[in-house]
């Protein structure tokens, strides 16, 4: 099979015009950890030509339980350059753009700067970056899927899609909803949540962790599905658009 005939099963599923939406469409994921290393990857294997990733983390040896791509070889590596690699070998035509940077105040407005995006996936998982991208994206219209927390986690069919404003039981939720709520936004974009209760034994208090007072336990295939959560949304609405 030539090179040009990777998409064929995709095509197959989604016909030649949806196929050529997703090529021309730009995505932007904010976060490749668990949930957004499975999302970035997927949606660059549907085939989506044109994807910005912002990440400024380097992998951890607490990371290789849970994240795509987090190895021992790949600790102490930046996030971004090992995943870039990655998407490339997927689809050497692919348009990436990368930031390795920590998205603040200070740098919200410069990931917008000439660029425009047809969908965001927010997979971060400290509140202030959250909120800032996710506000950012409300206040441009810029469509936008959120995953909010999936550590402490263990049940995957809890796991849900729905309207931040129909969102219950998970903290993360909870702490971006009163955020919004002062700018004026109840409602508006989907986040992909689970109700599960999260165990007291499964929260670790630390001092170590940057913008974190505590850790949740984790297990590998629950920020696997939120990511691929991320995916379906951003693929079905861009090839119903």
């Amino acid at each position: 099979m030539i090179q040009s005939e990777w998409q064929e099963r995709t095509k197959l599923l989604l016909g030649e015009k949806n196929t050529e939406k997703l090529k021309n469409a730009h995505v932007l994921v904010a976060g490749l950890g668990g949930v957004g290393s499975y999302a970035v990857e997927l949606i660059c294997r549907a085939g989506i030509g044109k994807i910005t990733i912002i990440d400024s983390d380097k992998y951890q040896y607490t990371n290789i339980n849970r994240q795509l791509n987090s190895f021992h070889s790949t600790v102490g590596k930046y996030k971004t350059n090992v995943i870039s690699e990655k998407l490339y070998d997927i689809n050497p035509d692919l348009n990436l753009k990368i930031y390795s940077e920590y998205i603040d105040k200070n740098s919200i407005d410069k990931f917008f700067t000439n660029s425009s995006f047809d969908y965001v996936i927010d997979a971060i998982d400290t509140i202030l970056p959250k909120y800032l991208l996710i506000n950012k994206c409300l206040s441009h219209e810029i469509k936008v899927v959120s995953s909010m927390g999936s550590a402490g986690k263990i049940n995957p069919l809890l796991v849900q899609v729905e309207d931040i404003s129909k969102s219950y039981n998970c903290r993360l939720a909870y702490y971006i909803r009163k955020k919004l709520h002062k700018e004026g936004y109840y409602s508006g974009f989907k986040v992909v949540f689970s109700p599960e209760t999260v165990k007291r034994s499964s929260i670790l208090l630390t001092n170590n962790e940057v913008n974190k007072k505590s850790i949740a336990g984790t297990i590998s295939y629950i920020p696997a599905v939120f990511g691929m959560y991320c995916s379906y949304v951003v693929i079905n609405e861009l090839i119903d658009a």
